[in-house]
């Protein structure tokens, strides 16, 4: 662990996924393995994203992501900690996707029509 950085926080250059999205699935993983578990806290923002090599800010929206789903939890200069295995970010995702399948089936669209417009809705987030 290079300054205080996991060696699970590591990104693919190769990987068509974003950098932030690799970032977000790398401590979404960890939270929910047990790796990274509740309290642990995360690197600070500009120092994983030069350990990375990446912009401060893909760093950031990762955070910020994470934060919104309810997995990680920003305290200013207290920073950044795991705040949930990913169970309630799953939770809030099957909560989603049980109205989504409701509204769907409501309009009549086939699944088919309802995972492309899924899919769709997911690749403009």
């Amino acid at each position: 662990m290079e300054q205080g950085i996991p060696g699970w926080l590591t990104l693919d250059p190769q990987s068509a996924v974003p950098p932030f999205e690799q970032i977000k699935q790398a401590i979404l993983a960890a939270a929910n393995s047990g790796e990274a578990a509740v309290g642990t806290r995360l690197p600070p923002v500009r120092a994983l994203a030069a350990h990375l090599g990446v912009a401060a800010n893909t760093v950031a929206r990762a955070y910020r992501e994470l934060e919104h789903a309810g997995v990680v939890e920003t305290k200013g200069r207290a920073g950044t900690t795991v705040t949930a295995g990913g169970d309630a970010a799953r939770q809030k995702v099957g909560a989603a996707a049980d109205v989504f399948a409701a509204v769907v089936h409501s309009a009549g669209l086939s699944e088919s029509d309802a995972v492309a417009i899924a899919r769709a809705a997911l690749r403009r987030a």
